[in-house]
């Protein structure tokens, strides 16, 4: 029955919405098939795994805002340019930590800690997964 409605879920979404919506649809379903989710748990769940998985994908975008400035600007920048692109790089890094810490911390009402280690688990096997995809799809282009 999950299964269907999973299936169902991709089809309509695939039909419909773009590249990155398609991506996000997929990953709930891998997600929720992974950690086998009741109804109750996914009612609390996806609320608070949105609500970072949005905070995350801010802080990536601003990172790849920081890598392009320093690869078009790195010749020309000063010392004092670059000191303070890696103090913001380091923090960064350090907001990442606390939005994951904070996703931990905040799951940990909601579902077992063996489920938060499966949701890292199923997390990482789907972005092996979708960059084997893309490398398929790289080379089956004439």
């Amino acid at each position: 029955m999950r299964t269907l409605l999973i299936i169902a879920l991709l089809t309509t979404t695939g039909l419909f919405a773009q590249r990155g919506e398609r991506v996000r649809a997929y990953k709930t379903a891998h997600i929720t098939e992974a950690l086998s989710l009741t109804t109750a748990e996914a009612e609390k769940f996806w609320p608070i795994y949105n609500k970072h998985e949005e905070r995350i994908r801010e802080l990536k975008q601003s990172e790849r805002q920081m890598i392009r400035r320093m690869e078009s600007d790195l010749e020309g920048m000063s010392e004092k340019e670059a000191d303070e692109l890696l103090v913001r790089s380091i923090d960064h890094k350090k907001q990442m930590l606390a939005q994951f810490e904070s996703l931990m911390s905040e799951l940990k009402g909601v579902i077992s800690n063996k489920k938060i280690l499966l949701l890292q688990k199923a997390e990482e096997d789907f972005k092996r997964m979708l960059l084997r995809r893309m490398n398929e799809r790289k080379k089956n282009r004439p």
